[in-house]
C-alpha cells in the first residue's frame, strides 16, 4: 500500500507539471482574495459558467474593499443566474468581516479561514494551500472519486466512515513540500481525466496500479448509500401591472431565493389553473372588485435547486386601479432591469423583455 501511495503521488505531480493543459482564469492564482472569491463561485457551479462570472466580479470588485462596501443590490445582482444565493450573501458577509476585523487583509492561518463565514473544510484548504502554501489537503467530489478508484474503496463517501477515511487518506498522501501544485494536481485530474461519467482510462497515467482499473469496476465508484428526495414546488406568479409599473418585493429568509426579488406568488400543492387561482382566497383578497384584465397565461417554467423542484407559470395582469399590496412596491422597468430575480423569473423576463407589461 505505501508503495502505491509513493507512486500515486509522483505520478500525479509529474502529470500535473507535464499534461495538465486545464485553462482557467484563476489557476496559479496566489492572492488569497481571488482564489476565494473562485471557490465560492465554483460551489454548485460549472466551471464553464463561473468563469465569466470570476471575470465580471474582479471588473466590478477588483479588491476586497470594493466589494465589502458595495451595495447588496448590486452584488446580488451581478451574481444572477448562478444560484445558490447564501453563498453570495456569505461572500458580502465575509468582505466585511475581513474589513472590520482583519483590517482588510484576509487572514493567513487555515482556523482564521475556515471561522470566516461560508467557508468550509474544501475551500479553507484551497485558499490556505494555494495562496500560503499551507499543508492542507482539499477534499471534495473530485479527491473522493480519484482515490476510491485508484486504491478501491468502497466506502460510501457521505457516510461517517467514509468521510474520515477519505479526509485521512487525503491528508497523508499530501505533498507538504508543495501542497498547493498537489491539490491543483488531483482536483483537475479528477476533473479530465479520472471523470465521473466516461473516464479516460485508456490514457490514464496511473492506470496500472489502479485498482478499480485493474479489477474493472471503475463505474461502480465511488459508492453513495443515500439517494437525495427532491421536494416538488408549485409557484404560480401573478405579474401585476398598473400604469407601466409592477409590484414587486424581496423575498425574506427561512426559505429560497432569499433577497432576491419576485412578483407576487400564489404556491400550490400541485399544477393547477387560472380559474382555480381566481377562486383562491389570496386572489380575491389581492384584487376585490377591482377591474382587472388578464392579459397572457405563460407556459410552464421548471427549475432544479439541490432538494427542490420548482414548477410553475406566469399570469400577467393589468389594473384598473392602484394597489396596496403589502410588503410590495410598484416599480418603474428601469428599477425592475436592475433588481436581482431568481433564474426561474429571469427566464420570464428575458423572454417578455425588460418590461412584460409591455406586450
Amino acid at each position: 500500500m505505501s508503495n502505491n501511495k509513493n507512486y500515486f503521488v509522483k505520478i500525479l505531480l509529474l502529470w500535473n507539471k507535464n499534461d495538465n493543459t486545464r485553462a482557467m482564469p484563476w489557476k496559479a492564482e496566489k492572492d488569497p482574495y481571488k482564489i476565494w472569491l473562485s471557490e465560492i463561485i465554483l460551489q454548485q457551479t460549472r466551471v464553464e459558467q463561473g468563469w465569466d462570472y470570476y471575470n465580471r466580479f474582479l471588473i466590478a470588485y477588483p479588491v476586497i474593499e470594493k466589494l465589502a462596501r458595495a451595495p447588496e443590490k448590486k452584488v446580488f445582482k451581478l451574481w444572477e443566474g448562478l444560484g445558490y444565493y447564501t453563498r453570495c450573501k456569505n461572500l458580502i458577509a465575509t468582505a466585511k468581516i475581513i474589513m472590520k476585523q482583519h483590517d482588510g487583509k484576509f487572514p493567513g492561518r487555515y482556523e482564521e479561514i475556515l471561522a470566516l463565514k461560508g467557508i468550509g473544510p474544501y475551500t479553507a484548504a484551497a485558499i490556505a494551500s494555494f495562496a500560503f502554501n499551507l499543508p492542507y489537503a482539499v477534499v471534495d467530489g473530485n479527491v473522493f472519486r480519484v482515490l476510491a478508484r485508484f486504491f478501491g474503496i468502497s466506502k460510501p463517501i457521505d457516510s461517517t466512515e467514509g468521510k474520515k477515511l477519505f479526509t485521512s487518506l487525503a491528508h497523508e498522501l499530501l505533498d507538504k513540500k508543495q501542497p498547493g501544485a498537489y491539490n491543483q494536481a488531483i482536483m483537475d485530474f479528477g476533473a479530465v481525466i479520472c471523470k465521473p461519467k466516461i473516464p479516460l482510462c485508456s490514457t490514464c497515467p496511473l492506470k496500472s496500479k489502479c485498482i478499480a482499473y485493474s479489477e474493472d469496476f471503475v463505474a461502480q465508484l465511488p459508492v453513495k448509500k443515500k439517494s437525495m428526495v427532491r421536494r416538488s414546488r408549485w409557484f404560480y406568479y401573478l405579474v401585476i401591472g398598473h400604469e407601466e409599473k409592477i409590484y414587486v418585493r424581496k423575498r425574506g429568509p427561512k426559505d429560497i431565493w432569499e433577497n432576491l426579488y419576485e412578483f407576487v406568488l400564489i404556491e400550490t400543492p400541485a399544477e393547477t389553473t387560472v380559474a382555480k387561482l381566481k377562486a383562491m382566497p389570496l386572489f380575491k383578497e389581492l384584487f376585490g372588485k377591482a377591474g382587472i384584465e388578464i392579459i397572457s397565461v405563460s407556459g410552464l417554467y421548471l427549475q432544479h435547486l439541490t432538494h427542490q423542484t420548482i414548477q410553475g407559470g406566469f399570469i400577467h395582469i393589468k389594473t384598473k386601479k392602484a394597489l396596496q399590496i403589502p410588503g410590495f412596491e410598484a416599480v418603474s422597468p428601469k428599477k425592475l432591469a436592475k433588481l436581482p430575480f431568481p433564474k426561474f423569473i429571469t427566464r420570464y423576463l428575458s423572454e417578455n423583455e425588460a418590461n412584460p407589461l409591455e406586450r
